[in-house]
C-alpha cells in the first residue's frame, strides 16, 4: 500500500512540478511527505490519501478553515491549505510547527458521527488518559472546531501536539 502511495506522490509532484522529499508521517487514512518547488522557494507538505471518503472530509475540513481564515485555534497552528487533486487524492498544505493541530481525515463537518453514550464515555475516558492534565485544553481546542461545525473525533497527542 505505501508503494502505492508514494508513486500517487511522485505523480503529483510531476503535475505541479515539485520535488518529492523526505517522508514526514503515515497512518490509517495515507501518508505524507514534504515536497519543494522546483521554481518557488520552500517546502510544504502532501498528504496521499488511500481512500476517497477520508480525503474527502480533510479536503472539505482545510477548505472550511481556509474560507473561514483560519490560521490558528487558541494558540495551535493549523496547516494552510495550498491545493488539492481530486483525481489523486492528494491535499498540498503548508508545513506548522509545534503546537498544532492537524490530521482532519478522521473529521465531520456539520454534525458529529453518531455513537452511544457508552462509546463517547469510553472515548473521553481514553483520551483524558493520553492527554493527562492537558485534556481541558485539547477540550476547548475541540470546541473551538465545533464552532465551526467541525468534529474532530480522532484526537491524539500527534495530531494535537504541544509545544513541549
Amino acid at each position: 500500500m505505501s508503494e502505492i502511495l508514494t508513486q500517487t506522490a511522485r505523480a503529483y509532484c510531476d503535475r505541479h512540478r515539485l520535488r518529492l522529499a523526505e517522508r514526514l508521517g503515515f497512518g490509517i487514512h495515507g501518508i505524507v511527505h514534504v515536497v519543494e518547488g522546483n521554481f518557488k522557494p520552500g517546502k510544504a507538505a502532501i498528504k496521499i490519501h488511500s481512500a476517497n471518503a477520508p480525503y474527502q472530509r480533510e479536503r472539505d475540513v482545510y477548505l472550511r478553515l481556509s474560507q473561514a481564515g483560519v490560521r490558528a485555534l487558541l494558540g495551535f497552528h493549523v496547516p494552510q491549505l495550498i491545493r488539492c487533486d481530486d483525481e489523486l487524492r492528494v491535499i498540498e498544505m503548508s508545513i506548522v510547527m509545534r503546537p498544532f493541530v492537524l490530521d482532519f481525515a478522521g473529521a465531520y463537518l456539520d454534525a458529529p458521527p453518531y455513537f452511544s453514550d457508552e462509546i463517547w464515555a469510553e472515548w473521553e475516558a481514553q483520551k483524558r488518559d493520553q492527554f493527562d492534565h492537558r485534556w481541558p485544553r485539547v477540550q476547548a481546542v475541540l470546541a473551538a472546531l465545533e464552532e465551526l461545525d467541525i468534529h474532530m473525533v480522532d484526537v491524539s497527542p500527534s495530531n494535537i501536539a504541544f509545544l513541549d
